[in-house]
């Protein structure tokens, strides 16, 4: 942590009395939480981002849509409406937020999703819409307190532990670490592929007192498949690429862009960025210059959605966008512990 974040500190103590006294009002009774009339497991985290809300949010949908009828909602962050929405094949990023979207165009019509800002009333009428669905699964939605979930998984970053962090601004935490007492499964994202016993232990120990006694940690690492073509002119390959992220944390994304393909030059955005015009003269310049010859743009998933919709513009048309799909890759052992887990608890309590 930088020696200027201690300066923040008086700030960061106002935060903690604030979301503190909040929560107390919470965990008293003394300002309501209401249960959804579809039972609910909400996917979140402590931070501001960065630790693969959505692609948890998939790998749960996948591993659970053959036993129940699963949808998913979202605040649809980024996008510049208001108000409960059914993502349809018509929606774009700006209607519905990139996740959204982006989970719709996974699943198309097997899995309805849905965002709105109260989740409380989103989830009534969903109930109302889709009285079939058996098990909807909230993205970001740790802190809706409004919201009495029925299962809750808090996820953390291999390299940012919320055991490590410090409550806004002094840090990225939106609540104090005792918030991950309510958790009943933790979550350590991101992590390295081999990951040694000792290390595990090692995180163990550090965020072993900050969970309750029936939360149950596991492990999680990224799975890269091969990238495919999303639009502009048709490439048949991709070996020299120009890479672009706009995620809460884009340094996995590049790290792994540098090992597999020859980097020609990375574009680096913040999270929900909107893209312009500009953007895409910048990428057409360095394409156009003799180290950018037959690169084409390499992207998240997550930002292809938006590219995509933008393609047919003039500037963007002339990019070959191709996306980089990622999963999460779970011990087969802990992957069938976490479903024996929500089987019980979730699915057939």
């Amino acid at each position: 942590m930088p020696w200027y974040a201690y300066l923040l500190a008086p700030a960061a103590f106002l935060f903690h009395g604030i979301t503190a006294a909040r929560n107390f009002l919470f965990d008293r009774g003394l300002i309501p939480s209401h249960k959804s009339p579809v039972p609910t497991l909400v996917v979140g985290n402590l931070s501001v981002g960065g630790t693969g809300k959505t692609p948890w949010v998939e790998f749960l949908v996948r591993k659970l849509r053959d036993e129940v009828a699963v949808g998913t909602l979202s605040r649809g962050y980024g996008r510049k409406t208001k108000g409960f929405i059914q993502v349809l094949p018509t929606s774009t990023a700006a209607e519905v937020g990139d996740e959204p979207l982006q989970l719709y165009r996974h699943f198309k019509e097997e899995v309805p999703v849905f965002v709105g800002e109260d989740r409380v009333g989103a989830t009534q009428k969903i109930q109302q819409l889709r009285p079939d669905l058996q098990l909807l699964i909230l993205d970001d939605a740790f802190q809706h307190r409004n919201l009495n979930p029925d299962f809750r998984i808090l996820l953390t970053s291999y390299s940012a532990l919320f055991s490590k962090d410090y409550l806004l601004p002094m840090g990225r935490l939106r609540e104090s670490r005792a918030g991950a007492k309510r958790a009943d499964v933790v979550v350590v994202t991101k992590c390295p592929a081999k990951l040694s016993q000792d290390e595990k232990n090692k995180l163990v120990e550090d965020l072993a007192p900050f969970l309750n006694s029936e939360a149950d940690l596991f492990f999680s690492s990224l799975n890269y498949g091969r990238p495919y073509q999303v639009a502009g002119p048709k490439q048949t390959e991709v070996t020299a690429v120009l890479a672009l992220a706009g995620l809460a944390d884009n340094g996995p994304f590049f790290a792994y862009c540098k090992q597999q393909y020859a980097v020609v030059d990375s574009f680096s955005f913040p999270d929900h960025y909107a893209y312009k015009p500009e953007d895409a003269a910048r990428i057409l310049e360095v394409l156009g210059q003799e180290k950018g010859k037959n690169a084409v743009l390499l992207t998240t998933e997550k930002d292809a959605v938006k590219l995509k919709s933008l393609a047919a513009t003039e500037m963007w048309s002339k990019i070959s966008i191709f996306a980089l799909p990622i999963q999460v890759a779970l011990d087969p052992i802990q992957e069938e512990q976490l479903l024996q887990r929500l089987r019980k608890n979730l699915l057939h309590p």
